[in-house]
């Protein structure tokens, strides 16, 4: 049994108070459909030429993506989306040739373009490392407004992924956009919320921006969480004594 602090007393509605939180500053973010659209022909709807030759040609660039002769392998690719606008394995195949050669600004509307035909599929994956690998790109291209609907998509996709959630909201706030580095950790503290790490440093970007009633209740979940914790403790009595002056 979890031992009990003087402040926990409040714990309970404090709690209550706090999940309304993350969820309505989620609500302020662009949707992953509004974002996709941004990007050239990502959600355009075009009919199929021919399948059936979209799939040798896209079977015949994989063969030249296997010997290394990339440069045939996207052209065979390329050919195969002209045969058929809507085949996502192709666009997906180009879109990882273009990234292993380091081709970003060429990869990224492919990337866009395959999310967008699979939005409706069961997330695979493919499908998950395509919107991690897009909202990375476009983070590290500081477009923001793309990079956070795609980093809070992956974070739902991919859970238990600590790293990349730390490396997500870090890189927003060294960047000055301490807003969503506070949305990122909203959402990892949904995604684990026993994590009080997580809590603490959601916590400690609220503070930064002055929400200090709202970070005092993220200390005291991650005290709460671990209680033994003489450091969590002391942010709780820290910031509790700065707003009682």
């Amino acid at each position: 049994m979890k031992a009990t602090k003087p402040w926990t007393a409040g714990l309970v509605l404090i709690t209550s108070l706090w999940i309304a939180i993350p969820l309505a500053a989620q609500d302020d973010s662009p949707s992953l459909q509004a974002v996709l659209s941004r990007y050239a022909g990502a959600t355009r709807n075009e009919p199929t030429v021919d399948r059936e030759l979209a799939q040798r040609l896209f079977r015949r660039g994989n063969t030249y993506s296997n010997l290394e002769r990339y440069d045939q392998a996207i052209e065979e690719f390329r050919e195969s989306i002209a045969a058929d606008p809507n085949f996502a394995e192709a666009y997906r195949n180009l879109a990882n040739t273009y990234y292993f050669l380091e081709r970003y600004r060429e990869a990224k509307p492919l990337f866009a373009r395959y999310i967008a035909l699979t939005l409706e599929e069961e997330p695979n994956t493919a499908i998950r490392a395509a919107i991690s690998t897009l909202g990375e790109l476009e983070r590290q291209d500081g477009n923001f407004e793309e990079s956070i609907a795609l980093d809070l998509r992956s974070i739902q996709l991919d859970p238990d992924n600590d790293s990349q959630i730390h490396i997500m909201g870090n890189t927003y706030n060294n960047q000055g956009d301490t807003e969503k580095a506070i949305l990122i950790y909203q959402a990892g503290v949904q995604a684990q919320p026993d994590n009080a790490f997580f809590y603490r440093t959601l916590g400690r970007f609220l503070e930064q921006e002055g929400r200090l009633s709202e970070a005092l209740a993220q200390y005291q979940i991650a005290a709460e969480l671990e209680p033994e914790s003489d450091f969590y403790a002391n942010l709780v009595q820290n910031l509790s004594a700065r707003l009682q002056r």
